[in-house]
């Protein structure tokens, strides 16, 4: 049984809350909040007038900052006063909790603020879950959280993807609506706000070091829709096959196979591939298997249809006809089933029944309102005024 947290109080500064705040002074909130700024030590150190050091002992607790550095500290850290308090779920994640998809192209900063940002996302769907009843997590492999039971799967990919696509009832054909069916069997399933620069940099990464398992597809794949879902069958992999990330080739490897598999069965495909090396053909697949022709060339490779030096030229072909119609890349929003709506509607649904807003929300969660809008994809829509 989930224990019950408090609600942070209002957003009003005065003496009484400071020294609240002080006294419920939270080390790993500050962690957090560096991160998800993006700001080193020093950086956050000059923008309060103190030394790194002192930043790191506030860090690690070995010492407080005075009640009046608070207010400083929210301000360059962009967070409310009550972010610091203790008393709040909180998600806290490692790297071997994450699969990054290439870990040694990105930097520390980079990787810490992505994962302070699935934590953040994972707060929110705590937040959620209080009010309304998600789907239960239905993922083999998964070790955190409630799982649906069911019979074990296989630990190597392609016999994973298969076991996987039976257990979901997903058939021989193409998986239409990725994105929901992974949001229909209790995956967390979310893009950063394109704002979030240093998040946006990171490829595709997932978790399942949380209480729910959490994909994050970042925007730079929601340019090609075919892209996006490999991304995210690719991540369904790690959380499947993989209980820590290494960090290796291996477990990518591992990853690409199973997408492979699960989007593009080999007895399903196999009968449908040419024989010789087609391209019209295979942008004719591609837009019913929801898979690039790159990816249809390389199972025609994989599966001994094509030679090395066969693929090769028909990547040499495909490049040559990039942007032409048929083979240009398609965005993901003209696909409403390959974007995430899970936490919205989970929202909408309590926002209608049980009069949630999103403030109460910030509220409870000690985010500024606008964070939650663009953790729940709800761009504020209210006019920007400028004083003239």
């Amino acid at each position: 049984m989930r224990a019950d947290y408090p609600t942070i109080p209002g957003l009003g500064l005065d003496d009484t809350t400071l020294k609240a705040v002080w006294d419920g002074f939270h080390p790993p909130r500050l962690t957090q909040a560096r991160h998800l700024a993006g700001l080193t030590k020093k950086e956050v150190a000059e923008g309060i007038g103190v030394s790194p050091a002192a930043v790191g002992q506030y860090e690690t607790g070995s010492s407080k900052p005075r009640v009046g550095l608070i207010p400083r500290l929210a301000e360059v850290l962009d967070v409310p006063v009550q972010f610091f308090l203790a008393g709040r779920p909180m998600g806290k994640l490692d790297t071997s909790m994450a699969h990054f998809r290439v870990l040694r192209s990105t930097s520390g900063a980079q990787r810490n603020r992505a994962l302070g940002f699935a934590g953040q996302t994972w707060e929110l769907t705590y937040a959620l879950e209080k009010r309304v009843r998600l789907p239960l997590v239905d993922v083999p492999g998964f070790t955190g959280g409630e799982i649906h039971p069911g019979t074990e799967i296989p630990a190597e990919p392609v016999g994973a993807a298969r076991e996987l696509r039976k257990r979901w009832q997903l058939g021989k054909g193409p998986v239409r609506h990725l994105i929901r069916q992974m949001e229909a069997h209790g995956v967390v399933v979310v893009t950063p706000p394109e704002a979030d620069q240093a998040t946006a940099k990171i490829d595709a990464f997932a978790s399942g070091g949380l209480p729910r398992p959490l994909v994050v597809l970042t925007p730079n794949r929601a340019d090609d829709v075919y892209r996006h879902r490999f991304s995210a069958a690719h991540e369904l992999g790690h959380l499947v096959l993989h209980a820590a990330s290494t960090g290796d080739a291996r477990q990518e490897r591992e990853a690409d196979a199973f997408a492979a598999e699960f989007l593009t069965p080999r007895t399903s495909i196999l009968p449908l591939l040419p024989r010789r090396m087609d391209l019209a053909q295979l942008a004719d697949l591609s837009r019913t298997w929801g898979v690039s022709v790159k990816s249809l060339i390389y199972r025609c490779r994989e599966l001994g249809l094509a030679s090395e030096a066969t693929a090769s030229r028909a990547y040499q072909r495909l490049n040559a006809l990039a942007g032409q119609p048929g083979f240009s890349a398609e965005p993901v929003s003209g696909f409403p089933g390959e974007q995430p709506v899970m936490l919205r509607q989970a929202f909408e649904l309590a926002e209608r029944d049980q009069d949630l807003t999103v403030r109460d929300l910030a509220r409870e969660l000690a985010w500024k309102p606008a964070r939650v809008r663009e953790l729940l994809g709800m761009p504020d829509s209210r006019p920007v005024l400028h004083l003239v």
